[in-house]
């Protein structure tokens, strides 16, 4: 007998259910009616929270936008200054990299001397 997969909508409210304070996966399980283990696994996936939360990624954004340039150290310095968490160079790239922003390549690089192909 094969069993059918649980729906996309009863993933959600599982994973909900779990970012709740307090919660417990035996709890999570009982109250959906599923195993601990999908409960486990269902978290595992979904992966930790990030560490620069909604107020802190709007802040990188305005600093994004005053200084377009500025280096991921600065970044850093600059959220941390903020009253933001302190993060890795490779956390705020991840980041940048999430609110689409592109780094403006400097208009004054020479062309690549290798032909192409």
């Amino acid at each position: 007998m094969q069993m059918k997969a649980y729906s996309n909508d009863l993933r959600e409210r599982v994973a909900a259910a779990c970012a709740a304070p307090g919660a417990t996966q035996t709890a999570v399980a009982a109250r959906f009616c599923v195993s601990v283990s999908f409960v486990e696994k269902l978290r595992q996936r979904s992966g930790p929270a990030p560490l620069l939360g909604a107020a802190a990624r709007a802040e990188l954004g305005a600093c994004l936008r005053q200084q377009p340039d500025a280096t991921l150290d600065e970044l850093r310095a600059w959220v941390a200054a903020l009253g933001g968490p302190a993060v890795s160079v490779a956390t705020m790239g991840r980041a940048v990299q999430a609110l689409d922003w592109r780094r403006k390549k400097r208009a004054s690089t020479p062309p690549s001397a290798t032909p192409p192909g």
